[in-house]
């Protein structure tokens, strides 16, 4: 069986650019829920975006183990901002037997505020504008990864401002 790859990080910490290494590398296939969402019209409020992004990742969670269970390895590429949510996740593919590997892209704060500056000077398909409004929303929102629950993961850039 092949297995699943988790990314965690904040909003333009750079796991998009790290899903894509990490795709050539084992031959992955990314399921991104940025991607999808930017499909569809944006809806109003953060209870409704919500909403819409839950059922998104529920989709491409089950997607997931199927694809592995066919025998490709996959990547989730979508942040996994909350403790709860990481848990869930692993619980849900320890149950179903498909080995995964948890990244943690935890980059130094400077170097984060860059990418937002760069990405807004220059958007892809998928980004979004990047505002002091989101920022704070994420600054507040995102759970960073202790000690305790990132025992055997891969961080990736373990640097602190």
């Amino acid at each position: 069986m092949a297995a699943v790859f988790l990314i965690c990080g904040k909003i333009c910490s750079g796991k998009s650019t790290f899903a894509q290494k990490l795709a050539k590398e084992n031959s992955a296939v990314i399921l991104s829920c940025d991607e999808i969402m930017t499909l569809f019209p944006r809806p109003e409020g953060d209870e409704a975006y919500a909403a819409v992004s839950e059922k998104v990742k529920a989709c491409l969670l089950n997607k997931a183990a199927q694809i592995a269970s066919c025998g490709a390895n996959v990547i989730l590429d979508w942040g996994f901002w909350h403790r709860k949510e990481r848990a869930g996740i692993s619980a849900f593919f320890a149950e179903k037997q498909i080995p995964f590997t948890w990244y943690y892209l935890d980059i130094p704060d400077s170097a984060w505020r860059e990418n937002i500056a760069r990405r807004n000077a220059c958007p892809g398909p998928s980004d979004y504008f990047v505002d002091e409004g989101l920022l704070q929303k994420c600054i507040r929102r995102f759970e960073t990864p202790g000690e305790e629950e990132t025992r055997g993961w891969r961080i990736v850039g373990r640097h602190r401002d």
